[in-house]
């Protein structure tokens, strides 16, 4: 790890041990969704952004709010609506008066959008003037008003949910923005005996705080530490060629790519699955990613950055689907 230089290898084995502490401190108020979990996570250090999807009363709510409280970071928490406008997120400007001097000047009173942890919840409620308004925030980290930029604090993480079912007055996210998020989170139902714990949990007394273990420095020098993890240049093929191959007309795209599939996805598709994997491989505490990183983050990666054909719809064929047929397609380098 080329950073090791500056920390000491028991600052780095002691962080790294956290992770682990980080799970189990969830875990407190989160009953199962374990591979939910690890996604988020794997987007908090890969410096990305989550899009969480999942009918109402699954916790998500709950799930991100227990993460930034085992984090220390500040929690806000946006309720999106057709009336919300781009100043309610990112804030406005005041004018004030010196009662002393008269003068009067603005102020920049910040937005929500001013913290370590936004839940930007039911996003696509909202009309595509305010889902543009977090483009800058998402990805420049930045907010520009009044011909002002205002940097966000550090580190700066969105998760966005949205409904699944309910499509009545809704506005879809564009491409655009849907590319922003690193990974889309599926929030799937509990099991039976999770679904039991649940009820049990949280129908009697109250539960105790969520341990806190671990803060903002020590989240900002692991996602500094995920860009040194080790990408053999094989599995970095691999990656090239899986996100190229999703794009109809290339020529080693599998038949359901031909057949389901109007655009494939970009670049930015393979930088998230690069990033992804190392993000994984850490959290698993290794220092290198295997093909196992990668095949468990392809379709988080790239369900979102798929525009299916009407084919696939009326043959009720979905992007995991695609992906499923990609990896199937093209195999993984040999060990």
């Amino acid at each position: 790890m080329a950073n090791k230089a500056s920390v000491s290898e028991a600052e780095v084995e002691g962080r790294l041990a956290r992770l682990g502490d980080l799970r189990r401190a969830i875990a407190t108020a989160i009953v199962g969704q374990e591979d939910v979990v690890e996604q988020l996570l794997i987007g908090l250090l890969a410096g990305g952004h989550c899009l969480l999807e999942g009918v109402p009363g699954l916790g998500k709510t709950l799930l991100v709010r227990t993460l930034g409280e085992a984090l220390e970071l500040d929690f806000r928490r946006v309720q999106f609506t057709p009336d919300l406008m781009p100043s309610d997120i990112l804030g406005t400007e005041l004018l004030e008066e010196d009662h002393g001097t008269g003068h009067r000047s603005f102020r920049f009173q910040q937005g929500p959008v001013f913290t370590n942890l936004l839940l930007a919840d039911e996003l696509n409620r909202t009309p595509p003037k305010t889902q543009a308004a977090l483009l800058e925030a998402m990805q420049e980290k930045t907010v520009s008003y009044g011909g002002k930029t205002h940097q966000l604090p550090r580190p700066f993480f969105v998760l966005a949910t949205q409904n699944p079912l309910e499509q009545a007055g809704t506005y879809p996210l564009p491409e655009a923005q849907l590319d922003r998020f690193l990974l889309h989170v599926r929030v799937g139902y509990p099991s039976a005996a999770e679904e039991r714990d649940i009820l049990s949990l949280t129908t009697g007394s109250a539960g105790g705080a969520v341990p806190r273990v671990m803060d903002a420095d020590d989240v900002l020098a692991m996602q500094g530490w995920v860009r040194d993890v080790h990408l053999s240049d094989d599995l970095l093929e691999w990656i090239t060629t899986l996100v190229r191959a999703t794009r109809p007309g290339d020529g080693g795209a599998p038949p359901a790519v031909a057949s389901y599939v109007r655009w494939g996805a970009g670049p930015r598709a393979g930088q998230a699955l690069v990033l992804c994997a190392k993000a994984r491989a850490l959290l698993h505490g290794r220092l290198a990613a295997t093909r196992e990183d990668i095949a468990a983050l392809a379709a988080p990666v790239m369900r979102h950055r798929l525009l299916m054909s009407f084919a696939a719809e009326a043959e009720g064929k979905s992007a995991d689907d695609v992906v499923a047929a990609l990896l199937d397609h093209l195999p993984p380098p040999a060990a």
